[in-house]
C-alpha cells in the first residue's frame, strides 16, 4: 500500500510540485493544506505517513503547526520545507519535533531521499546537513 502524504505550503505551484514529485514516486498525496491551520485540521483528520510542511506562512507557521501536530501524534513524520538563509527557523522546526528539512529550490532527488529517510526513521544528523548546506 502507497505511503500516504499531506503537503502543505502556501505557495500552490510548490504544492503542485511536490505533489508531481511524489505521484510520481507511488506515494499517495491524501490533501494539501495552504496555511498551519489547514495543516494541523487535516492531519488530525486524514493521518497521513508523513507531511511536508513550508516553515513560513500566513496564519500559523510551520514551526507552530508542526509543534501542535507532533503533540497530537509524537509519532507523526514532519518534513520542513525552508528556503535557504532559514537555518534558524529549520533548527527550531527540528527542536519541536521535525524529522528532516528539505531546501527551496528542492530537486526530486532531495524530495524523495529526505521523504524516505524519515520513513524509514534513519538516523541524521541535522547539524551536520546544515552545517554543510552552509558551507555550498
Amino acid at each position: 500500500m502507497a505511503k500516504t502524504v499531506l503537503i502543505v505550503d502556501d505557495i500552490a505551484f510548490v504544492r503542485k510540485t511536490l505533489s508531481e514529485i511524489l505521484t510520481q514516486a507511488q506515494y499517495q498525496i491524501v490533501g494539501e493544506a495552504a496555511d498551519g491551520n489547514e495543516a494541523v485540521n487535516l492531519y488530525l483528520k486524514l493521518r497521513p505517513d508523513i507531511v511536508t510542511m513550508d516553515v513560513v506562512m500566513p496564519q500559523m507557521s510551520g514551526i507552530d503547526a508542526t509543534r501542535k501536530i507532533i503533540k497530537a501524534d509524537k509519532n507523526a513524520k514532519v518534513i520542513i520545507i525552508s528556503a535557504m538563509g532559514q537555518e534558524n527557523l529549520v533548527m527550531e522546526a527540528i527542536n519541536v519535533g521535525a524529522k528532516d528539512y528539505i531546501l527551496k529550490p528542492f530537486s526530486t532527488e532531495d524530495v524523495l531521499k529526505t521523504i524516505e529517510r524519515a520513513l524509514l526513521s534513519a538516523q541524521t544528523i541535522i547539524s551536520r546537513k546544515l552545517q554543510k548546506d552552509k558551507l555550498t
